[in-house]
C-alpha cells in the first residue's frame, strides 16, 4: 500500500517522464531516479556478499544500464 506524503512516491507520468529524460542522459533526471530507488537499493545491497559500498555501486551500475537499455534488446 503505498504511504501518503511518502517523498518517494512519485505520480506514473512524473515517473515516465524521469525515466525517458535519464534516457537521454539528463543527469538530474538520473539522481532523481537513484533517490527514488535508494531505500531499495539500500535493502538489497545486505543480500550480497561484499562490501555495502560495491555492493550499492553494483547495484546502480546494473539499474542505469536497463534504463539505458533499448527496447527489443
Amino acid at each position: 500500500m503505498e504511504a501518503q506524503n511518502d517523498p518517494r512516491v512519485v505520480p506514473d507520468d512524473e515517473f515516465l517522464n524521469l525515466l525517458q529524460k535519464a534516457k537521454q542522459n539528463d543527469p538530474e533526471a538520473v539522481m532523481k531516479l537513484i533517490e527514488l530507488y535508494k531505500g531499495d537499493i539500500m535493502r538489497v545491497s545486505r543480500y550480497i556478499h561484499s562490501p555495502t559500498e560495491d555492493a550499492v555501486s553494483d547495484i546502480i551500475l546494473e539499474f542505469l544500464e536497463l534504463i539505458k537499455k533499448k527496447e527489443g534488446e
